[in-house]
């Protein structure tokens, strides 16, 4: 059981609990400091202190004092009022990780949430009843309000939830579980809703996917090059100190591993003195996306753990602060900054795509890598696709994070849009992948008409080629390119190939 205290999660743990169903519970010492706060809130309530969402209304209406008799209506009416989402549904994955973060945030001991409440939560996560959350709804500013309205409704046992792959009512669900609904008491609607864990899941598992499309990129890459016959200086390591990018020089790295003794990839050619930029610059276009997603790694990471709701209590101090750190700007910034990284890596591999295709720019293969042009088009149409998907991520790119439209009569008169940033992620990843995908099919043909030997490839990509032969035949004759392009796409969604490089001695970065 992943054992979570606020300040330990890491992207990789979110990833087991939303899709292996990983268990969670709290640390002793998490329980303590959630105790601690409630009984700081409890302590205000009977001081009848005008305290910022205790004591009062919310946004606009934090001026309006509410009383103790009225404090569980106004929790109830929060989540309900701003249960206001629209859209698709967020996969079952992303509620998930939504309900860990969340958990995970409260776990802090800042929010004045509940032990019991906090508890329901982290129940229904490992016993798999999961709240039905709209996509649509949040402006990333305070949080992710309406996702996380909607995934609290379950707890009061309201709206609809999916359990055991049904939409049933979140009360009977609850009931199937041995779980009861709970009536929430002061400050503690705030806290479940006031937070950037829409943005926060989201963003951890396209993080996680672009990271290991970073080695499909460079697999690709070297495959495209032992067809192109490519020219392997640009790689030497000389080049990469003198210009200590990290990422460039450890693609650098995995693509001389992976040619290593090809008899087609070679120092210097007879025919060229240089390879397009392509194939010549592309150690510094994954490499710079590679540092990018690192760096997006670095704020996610901090992020998980952070304490993002309003107020927040300090217990030891005895001071309640109404700030801003529900505001999603740090992730609205950094999920637009990893929409262009992961975009570029799509962007240089269709253009080598249609570099391998086209009967100009290949070095002597034919025009489209088929034998009978015309009577076939060979992969013609893999690279129509393959811009189709460049231009559409191309558009998604745009940063949401430079636009703000004020809520709340005003009150809240910048926000992050950073939701928007979240969504887009998926989409833009989920092209890279199929685009990538198309790369690693049309290579592997063009290196049907570049040799006859399988052993003029490199150590690695012999094991490529080999892998992707085995699940995508070669094409002889015209069919239907789409079971090529979803079989290769199974490829990249899979870690079964980096693996066999690995288990062959071959392991790439």
């Amino acid at each position: 059981m992943l054992k979570i205290n606020g300040g330990n999660l890491q992207i990789s743990d979110v990833l087991k609990v939303a899709r292996e169903r990983g268990e969670v519970g709290l640390e002793e010492g998490a329980i303590e400091r959630v105790k601690k706060s409630r009984n700081q809130v409890e302590d205000l309530v009977k001081a009848n202190k005008v305290v910022y969402g205790i004591t009062t209304g919310f946004g606009s209406f934090s001026d309006t004092k509410i009383s103790p008799e009225e404090a569980i209506k106004l929790q109830e009416n929060l989540i309900e009022s701003h249960s206001a989402g629209t859209g698709d549904l967020l996969p079952v994955e992303v509620v998930r990780a939504m309900m860990l973060l969340r958990a995970n945030a409260l776990a802090k001991g800042h929010s004045g949430i509940r032990y019991s409440t906090l508890k329901l939560l982290l129940d229904m996560l490992n016993k798999e009843v999961h709240p039905l959350v709209p996509s649509q709804g949040s402006v990333g500013a305070s949080g992710d309000l309406v996702p996380l309205a909607h995934m609290s409704l379950a707890l009061l046992g309201k709206g609809e939830v999916e359990f055991r792959g049904e939409f049933i009512p979140a009360d009977k669900a609850l009931k199937k579980v041995g779980l009861k609904s709970i009536k929430l008491k002061s400050k503690e609607g705030l806290a479940l809703i006031n937070g950037t864990q829409m943005m926060g899941a989201l963003g951890s598992i396209a993080l996680f996917e672009a990271d290991r499309l970073l080695k499909y990129a460079d697999i690709a890459l070297s495959l495209t090059m032992e067809a192109l016959k490519g020219i392997a200086a640009p790689y030497d390591d000389l080049i990469h100190k003198v210009r200590p990018h990290p990422g460039q020089g450890l693609v650098a790295k995995n693509i001389k591993k992976l040619v290593k003794n090809s008899s087609l990839v070679l120092d210097e050619r007879e025919d060229r003195v240089q390879d397009a930029y392509t194939i010549r610059c592309a150690p510094q276009v994954h490499g710079a996306s590679r540092d990018s997603i690192a760096h997006v790694f670095e704020i996610f990471n901090r992020e998980i753990n952070s304490a993002t709701d309003n107020p927040l209590l300090f217990p030891d101090e005895d001071r309640v602060i109404s700030g801003g750190n529900f505001h999603g700007q740090p992730l609205a910034l950094s999920l637009d900054y990893l929409s262009l990284a992961v975009s570029e890596l799509g962007n240089i591999s269709e253009r080598r795509v249609a570099r391998l295709v086209d009967s100009n720019l290949n070095y002597g293969l034919p025009m489209f890598l088929t034998e009978y042009g015309g009577l076939n088009s060979g992969y013609m149409i893999a690279q129509y696709t393959a811009a189709s998907l460049v231009s559409e991520n191309k558009v998604m790119s745009s940063p949401a994070s430079i636009d703000s439209i004020t809520t709340s009569a005003n009150q809240e008169d910048h926000v992050s849009m950073g939701s928007i940033s979240a969504n887009k992620i998926q989409k833009v990843v989920e092209n890279l992948k199929s685009i990538l995908a198309i790369e690693l099919i049309v290579a592997a043909q063009a290196i049907e008409f570049r040799t006859n030997d399988i052993n003029d490839l490199g150590d690695g990509t012999k094991i490529i080629y080999n892998y992707i032969r085995d699940r995508v035949p070669a094409l002889n004759g015209d069919r239907v390119i789409a079971k090529d392009i979803a079989e290769a796409k199974k490829i990249v969604e899979s870690d079964e190939l980096i693996d066999l490089l690995i288990k062959k001695g071959v392991e790439i970065k």
